[in-house]
Formats: C-alpha cells, structure tokens, sequence
C-alpha cells in the first residue's frame, strides 16, 4: 500500500539537460513541492532559474553525471545526447533512471529504433542503413531519397531530402539510414505516459506543421484536424510503440499521414515532446507535470483537452543575434486566449526555439486566425545583426 503521507521535499529529482524542456519540467515539479537539481553545461541555463541547484558540467562526463545521481533520489532528462554508458552503470548501482538507459540507447540510434519496430510489426517507411552513404546507394535506394544520421540529429538537423543526382553534395557524412520518401498528407504527434506497472495515459493526436526553410516544428494543432477513426489509429500504433520499448515515462510520438491514408511511425523522444507543450494550459494535466508523476510513482493525471488550442514555436528572427529583444508583446497578449511562454536564453540567433505561444479559443478556426494576428506582431530579435 502507498504512504498517504509525504515529507518535504517530496522527492529529490535530478534533471540532465537544463533547457526549455528541463525549465518546464523543473517548474511543474516545485509546484508539486520536489527539490530539483539540473546538469547543464551552461552556467544559468533556463531550467537553473526554477531549480533549487545547478551543477554545471558536461553531459557526457561521468563524474558530473555521477554526482548528479549522489544527490538525486531519481534521474530524467530533457535531451536524448548523453553519456548512456555511465547510466547504465549508474542503474546497475541502484540509482533509479527513467526512461531506463537501455531503452535510451536504442533511441539515440536510429537504426536500433527502426530494428525495433519492425521487431514489433509497427508500420514504418522502408530504409537501409550505411557507415556512409554513396552515390551508388542513392542511385540503388532512387530519388527522391531522405537521409537522416543515425546519431545526433535534433530540431531538423541530421536530416536532409535528396531529391535529384544534382543533390549530391548534400550527402551527410558518417553512419545514416536512406528513408523511403513519403508523399505525406500530414505530419502528426502523441504524447503517451507510461508507468512501471505498465499504465498508460494518451493525449490527444496533434497535427505538426513546420517551417520549410530551418525543417523545424512551427506550430502544433490539438486536436489534429483529422478524422477521428484515423486519429483513433495512430493512438494505438503509437501506444504499441512505447510498450514494444517497455518505456516508463513521457513519450513524444512522431508519425506521418500519407497521402493514402496510411499511418507511418516516424520517430520517439524520450522526453516531453514539444508537440505537447500546449498541454500546459489546454489540458487537465500538462506533459511536464505527468513526467514527474511517472517518475515519482505517483497517479497518473488526466490528460483531457479542455479547449481546441494552436501552439506556436517562437524561433529567433533571422538577421539578427546577441540579447534577445521581445518585439510586439504587448499587442500579442491583448489577443483573447494567448499564452506567452519565455525560455530565458541569454542569446538568440536566426531559429533557435526562444520561446512558444498557446491560443486557446472556442475553435481551431478562430484560433488560427488569431494565431496569424500574433505572428504579424510578435518577434524575437537581438542586439546585434548577422
């Protein structure tokens, strides 16, 4: 039986990576009363403005990742570029870890990821991979092509179309995995909890749309503008997907709608998911507060949507870097139902994530309208031009 009773702090929590997602996550953890130390390179990161400590060192040094779990009675982490091997480790001693270091190092690979989900019949786009992709690959595999590094790739970085033979020099060096290339009708999210005894918690289905020139999340649609029995489809493939990697925690699900009406898993973080950063003010229970629910051992939230909302990414304007200056907010928090969110970098360059809005409305249409509104006023610049 569970102890009704809690001393403070409820738990002490250990966050790896102190960026927008570890800020969130640290502030819906000192709501709940949790003392929150995060490790991050960066003196001042976002998160250390919310967190009762900072240690600030490397993510792939062992001996800061070490004196993190000393002083943690749980560890997460907001970034999936980390030393695994030192966690692993670090579970062998008893130090709990989730998502586990075992399912991370499946992620951080996105060979290993594709492995498993066609271990687990999970539809997918066809691939292949290689130590380094050649021309006589690409005129085997044919164009269009996507190519997609197996390691590091993040926000679309690691990631290139190759549409022609005239593409050639687009090639990304190292170990990478040729994609099919998918006519896609629309590109769609979960966010799925899971807890060790394997209880699971979905959100809505979300429609993303992205920025063409920086291959970024723009904006997030919930719920996703689809019928409802397709919606329906890609809950269950995406739930399948989180249990065929036995995951405990928060899960961003990536998938894609083809023009045929097929759904196509694309990709997991491990992580809250910036497809679900509406869940902060749109449902009962925001992505960030569910993560800390899962790792401390508590319920589960409700994940209802309470209105149809329209996130937005705020990306630095290009042309301009240094201290970031806030153009228009003024006029952007006169618009009924938004949200400003800030994540507190010290610098801004051209499509680096700044911050997001929400629009909460009666309906997607009216809040699309006022999400253009906002988008004609609101930038984020900086002190200097580049």
């Amino acid at each position: 039986m569970k102890s009704k009773f809690f001393s403070y702090p409820v738990k002490r929590i250990g966050i790896i990576g102190g960026g927008q997602l570890g800020k969130m996550t640290a502030q819906a953890a000192k709501q709940m009363g949790f003392y929150v130390t995060v490790l991050d390179p960066t003196p001042h990161c976002p998160a250390a403005h919310l967190a009762d400590a900072q240690l600030v060192g490397e993510l792939y040094d062992a001996d800061t990742l070490t004196s993190l779990a000393r002083v943690s009675e749980v560890l997460t982490y907001d970034v999936e570029h980390i030393d695994v091997k030192t966690l692993k480790k670090l579970a062998q001693a008893g130090h709990v870890i989730y998502p586990s270091p075992e399912l991370l190092e499946i992620i951080q690979d996105k060979y290993l990821q594709k492995q498993m989900f066609i271990k687990h019949n999970l539809p997918i786009p066809q691939f292949a991979a290689f130590e380094q992709v050649t021309p006589d690959h690409l005129a085997q595999f044919g164009f269009p092509v996507v190519q997609k590094a197996r390691f590091g790739g993040y926000d679309g970085k690691g990631v290139v179309v190759l549409r022609n033979p005239d593409d050639l020099e687009q090639i990304l060096p190292g170990p990478s995995i040729l994609e099919q290339f998918i006519p896609i009708e629309k590109e769609l999210a979960i966010i799925i909890a899971r807890t060790s005894k394997g209880e699971s918690a979905c959100y809505p289905i979300v429609e993303m749309r992205f920025d063409d020139k920086a291959n970024i999340c723009q904006a997030v649609i919930a719920p996703a503008p689809i019928d409802t029995a397709i919606a329906e489809q890609a809950r269950q493939i995406a739930l399948r997907a989180i249990e065929s990697l036995q995951g405990v925690g928060i899960f961003g699900v990536e998938m894609f709608l083809t023009s045929a009406g097929q759904i196509l898993v694309n990709e997991i973080a491990p992580r809250p998911h910036n497809s679900g950063h509406y869940t902060i003010e749109a449902c009962m229970t925001s992505q960030f507060e569910q993560l800390i629910r899962v790792i401390s051992g508590l319920p589960l939230g409700m994940t209802t949507l309470l209105r149809p909302v329209v996130m937005f990414n705020l990306l630095g304007e290009t042309g301009y870097r240094g201290v970031p200056i806030i153009e228009g907010l003024y006029d952007a928090l006169a618009i009924p139902g938004l949200s400003f969110h800030f994540y507190d970098k010290q610098s801004t360059r051209p499509f680096r994530k700044m911050g997001h809005i929400t629009i909460l409305d009666d309906n997607l249409e009216s809040a699309m309208i006022k999400l253009r509104q906002a988008k004609a006023v609101l930038k984020i610049k900086g002190t200097e031009l580049c």
